[in-house]
């Protein structure tokens, strides 16, 4: 039991820090002018695209670590802490991944890349009119800070949870 907590705590961490990273960046991202921007979104592939299967795992450790915790306070915050975490990788497939296919139009991606960044769980398909790139900008960014701060609350759910 123990090796699972430790695991899923750093699952957790991981998660949350790549959220925090993107997060910490917006306001010296706001300063980027358009061909600035668009050369700096490039360089995250395939880096945060590696290290974010820490947050479908953490899913899955969470999920298990709550099957496996007696009825109580600690399982009722190891629940939040999942539901925090699924809140948090929930946002990234409705705000951010969408906006992801828009920054690697273009990209010298091999195929497993290409075929990530093209699938569109919601099936809302791509328009013909090319997107304000500044409101694409906008998207991107809220949404890394929205998931840093979801990612934060189930890091400090579970440590409380493991704490006590």
């Amino acid at each position: 039991m123990i090796a699972l907590q430790v695991t899923a705590l750093v699952l957790v961490a991981v998660a949350m820090g790549l959220a925090l990273a993107h997060a910490l960046e917006f306001p010296g991202k706001l300063r980027l002018t358009r061909e600035q921007y668009l050369a700096t979104q490039s360089i995250y592939y395939p880096g945060f695209t590696i290290g974010g299967i820490a947050e479908p795992v953490a899913l899955v450790a969470l999920a298990v670590l709550v099957w496996l915790t007696p009825a109580g306070t600690v399982r009722g915050l190891t629940i939040a802490a999942l539901a925090a975490i699924a809140a948090m990788h929930a946002t990234y497939w409705l705000l951010t991944h969408p906006v992801n296919g828009f920054w690697t139009a273009g990209a010298a991606l091999d195929r497993l890349g290409r075929g990530f960044f093209a699938f569109d769980p919601l099936g809302r398909g791509h328009s013909d009119e090319p997107p304000d790139w500044t409101r694409m900008r906008d998207r991107w960014e809220v949404s890394h800070v929205v998931r840093a701060a979801f990612g934060l609350a189930g890091l400090i759910l579970l440590a409380t949870a493991l704490a006590l």
